[in-house]
């Protein structure tokens, strides 16, 4: 499934039901088909995001120091940060001027 979030403050975000799930629950908020984030929240959730975004990026970068993952290759394209970046920035747009996030209208 593919989700379409939407705010008036900032450009469509477009994610897959694996990435918006994943970021939903960090966010500790559920995903359903339909859905608003509501203004008054976007500060909170946008600290979880970028709180685990910072785990996801020790977590990787300690793991890469290991003898032992010298000679594997080091996937790129999981990292939380650079798939979260969209959606993290449409959060902090509609925080600056105080819009919800829906999806599924």
């Amino acid at each position: 499934m593919v989700y379409q979030f939407h705010s008036k403050a900032g450009p469509d975000v477009i994610m897959l039901s694996d990435l918006s799930q994943r970021i939903f629950d960090i966010l500790e908020h559920p995903l359903e088909k339909r859905g608003i984030l509501i203004a008054e929240r976007l500060p909170e959730f946008i600290a979880r995001l970028e709180s685990a975004i910072t785990a996801d990026i020790a977590a990787k970068s300690s793991a890469s120091d290991t003898p032992a993952d010298f000679d594997q290759e080091k996937p790129t394209a999981d990292r939380l940060g650079q798939r979260a970046f969209p959606f993290l920035e449409l959060m902090k747009q509609a925080r600056a001027a105080n819009e919800p996030i829906v999806w599924g209208i």
